[in-house]
């Protein structure tokens, strides 16, 4: 099953969750935000299955990039955007990128170089098909996907092998969205 940006897009944001969080990022003007991961994917998946566009989303990851690695301002920014997306109602993850490899080995016991982008970030997401991200642009949108959305159309669940992969992780995650989306196809790390 194939698919491209425009159909990944538009299945995006048939979730209006998704469409005003993208609004209000561009409008507060953070540094390299993009809306992330599994919102996205998973909203992807509702329509196709025809399910709630919102059905089984733990949360909504947001990703920016500000050289401030200080605890204090990545604080501030995360108050300010649950502040504004509170009436929404739903969990919202707000993360610098910049400042991950300051906390991430201490809570996961594996290693994590400094990221020079949200981007960057992206591409350390534990399954190849939840590498994605979206913005909102003056002319539209910005999409990222460096595994493009055939995975994600086929509903299927690759491991990323990258450095910071765990297995114990994968298959927890695997197990979640199998029990909500029994239609996936979970991909073995091993297997990879």
């Amino acid at each position: 099953m194939a698919m491209n940006r425009d159909q990944f897009l538009a299945a995006v944001i048939r979730n209006p969750v998704n469409e005003i969080i993208a609004d209000e990022l561009f409008r507060l003007a953070l540094p390299d935000a993009w809306l992330v991961s599994g919102c996205l994917v998973q909203t992807v998946w509702n329509v196709q299955t025809q399910r709630a566009v919102d059905y089984g989303i733990a949360d909504y990851d947001i990703f920016y990039f500000d050289p401030d690695t200080s605890w204090e301002a990545e604080d501030e920014v995360i108050r300010q955007v649950q502040g504004r997306l509170a009436k929404l109602g739903v969990p919202i993850e707000v993360r610098n990128q910049a400042r991950v490899h300051l906390w991430y080995p201490q809570k996961h016991d594996l290693p994590y170089p400094a990221l020079r982008s949200s981007t960057q970030g992206i591409d350390r997401f534990l399954t190849t098909n939840t590498q994605v991200g979206i913005r909102r642009t003056q002319d539209g949108f910005d999409v990222y996907a460096p595994h493009g959305f055939d995975d994600i159309a086929a509903m299927i669940v690759r491991p990323n092998p990258g450095p910071n992969f765990s297995a114990a992780n994968y298959a927890a995650k695997a197990k979640r969205w199998k029990s909500l989306w029994p239609e996936i196809t979970v991909v073995e790390a091993n297997t990879a």
